[in-house]
């Protein structure tokens, strides 16, 4: 009976090892995975020890570099050899313009751009060709009277002129008249037919055989006589209203090989 009794019963020491056993055994199922991850913690924080210093080493310079070195290592050089000598310069290759030649081949396009134009103006009844017989702004060939001091009045050549065949410059009475170029003073007279007091002079300009007509001078103002040789800008005489003529101004002809040229296209072309 007694037996029967301490069967069922157990110690404190027998209990125990029957409560601890569960456990125990859920505390090794938990460490087992942290372990694991602590080990792969630990062996990514070895890796990156040893690889960061190795990578900052190879990215950065041994040492530092400056500009001057490194221009340095980029520099040329050049060796000339003692028995060089400078090659004189040949100027057979090449040709130089001056100012004044430009100038000079501008003032010739205008001159026959106006002289284009003036003959255009004038009617298609006479031709511009031959116009021009010496450079213009040479001063062989000058404006009869002093530029600003006249306006330009009808102009007429050819077989419409009715006798008109040359340019009225209309000008003030008194105004110098100049000989538009050198020559001898075939005319000179107080009264020569409907031109009234007039100086006709010939030249020789480029070549070419050329008369000019200076005509309705105001009486006395002559200053050249026939025969005479003149100079071009020389003082031949003064605007007036002489002759078959209603208002003050210069009639002026140009004449080559007895053809009629229109006078302000002439003029252009050869003063300018």
């Amino acid at each position: 009976m007694a037996a029967d009794i301490e069967s069922p019963t157990n110690t404190s020491e027998d209990r125990t090892p029957a409560r601890r056993t569960p456990a125990r055994a859920r505390t090794r199922n938990a460490a087992g995975p942290l372990r694991s991850i602590a080990i792969f913690g630990a062996v990514g924080a070895l890796v990156a020890a040893v690889a960061l210093p190795a990578y900052a080493a190879s990215s950065l310079p041994e040492t530092s570099t400056t500009i001057q070195q490194v221009a340095a290592a980029d520099a040329q050089s050049l060796v000339v050899a003692s028995q060089a000598t400078a090659a004189p310069l040949s100027r057979g290759t090449f040709t130089a313009t001056t100012p004044d030649e430009i100038a000079k081949k501008k003032a010739e396009e205008a001159a026959a751009a106006r002289a284009a134009a003036a003959a255009t103006t004038a009617g298609s009844s006479f031709n511009p060709a031959g116009y021009a017989l010496v450079s213009p702004g040479s001063g062989e060939v000058r404006y009869p009277l002093p530029q600003g001091s006249y306006r330009e009045g009808r102009t007429t050549v050819g077989p419409d002129s009715s006798g008109h065949d040359g340019a009225d410059m209309l000008a003030p009475a008194g105004t110098p008249i100049y000989a538009a170029a050198a020559g001898v003073v075939r005319v000179s007279s107080e009264s020569y037919y409907g031109y009234g007091v007039a100086v006709v002079i010939d030249h020789v300009i480029g070549g070419q055989r050329v008369s000019t007509t200076y005509a309705h001078m105001t009486y006395g103002t002559r200053q050249v006589q026939s025969g005479q040789t003149v100079e071009a800008g020389q003082l031949i005489g003064a605007v007036g209203s002489t002759g078959s003529s209603t208002a003050n101004h210069l009639h002026f002809e140009v004449r080559i090989g007895g053809s009629v040229l229109e006078p302000y296209s002439w003029l252009a072309a050869n003063a300018g």
